[in-house]
């Protein structure tokens, strides 16, 4: 059975899996637990291992800061609501877990951050479980296992979803063929892309569509002009060893008007 990772309850997002960059080694550690023999025996799909992430904990921390005083901000004054208006700020949480879970009401309706909550939700910081039936494997060498089966996941879903795999619509053996293969191509070239910047695709194509071609009209003709190059797309041009297009493109010019 191949390892997997799960995530604290409470928490999301990919802290174990793209935590700076992939070059970089494990920084997980052993989470201090009693050893409940007859847990393990219960288990017959492998063995929990607790491990916690200390760079993922203190972002844990931050988001977790960032929530409550946003929660205590949209309650504050509440106490001279009327009930029904609170009720309407409760309601309107429902599809906010992540604002939700910390709020609380008293038995005469008031608005409240659940401060017990918060508390309970900081033990869960950075932590994952790491499920294996290898007992051997070190807890680097399981993490990474753990990374090398989620990468090749995404790897799946980046092909069915953004590079358009599938559906097909060919009919000839050799088209379908080499639309797999073009797919392939362009997986490969996102992957070293990522390894080369240090940055998941997602991020650095939102920094790349931030550059911007503007045709700018005059009485004289008009000019194609880019965008200033970010500090961002600076970084990952040189990460990619790569010169940024130029920054002028065709000059048309009006009848009469040239030199």
């Amino acid at each position: 059975m191949p390892p997997s990772a799960h995530r604290a309850a409470g928490h999301s997002g990919p802290g174990l899996l793209s935590a700076g960059c992939r070059r970089r080694p494990s920084r997980l550690v052993d989470v201090p637990h009693r050893h409940d023999k007859r847990r393990e025996q219960a288990n017959p799909v492998g063995t929990l291992r607790a491990v916690q992430h200390p760079e993922q904990a203190d972002r844990d921390a931050a988001v977790r800061d960032r929530l409550a005083a946003h929660l205590q901000g949209l309650i504050d004054g509440s106490d001279a609501w009327t009930q029904r208006k609170r009720d309407e700020l409760a309601g309107s949480l429902r599809d906010k877990p992540g604002l939700r879970r910390f709020l609380r009401r008293t038995k005469t309706g008031l608005l409240r951050t659940d401060r017990a909550a918060v508390a309970r939700e900081a033990h869960l910081d950075g932590k994952w479980l790491l499920r294996t039936n290898d007992g051997t494997l070190a807890t680097a060498d399981l993490a990474a296992a753990c990374k090398q089966l989620i990468a090749v996941e995404r790897g799946w879903r980046d092909m069915k979803g953004a590079l358009r795999l599938r559906p097909v619509y060919h009919y000839r053996e050799d088209r379908i063929r080499a639309h797999v293969q073009l797919c392939w191509l362009a997986l490969l070239l996102i992957r070293v892309i990522e390894v080369a910047a240090c940055d998941t695709w997602r991020n650095i194509r939102s920094e790349l569509d931030r550059m911007h071609l503007v045709t700018l009209a005059t009485p004289d003709g008009q000019v194609a002009q880019r965008s200033v190059t970010t500090p961002g797309q600076q970084a990952i041009l040189q990460a990619l060893t790569l010169t940024g297009p130029p920054l002028f493109f065709d000059f048309t010019t009006q009848a009469g008007t040239g030199p």
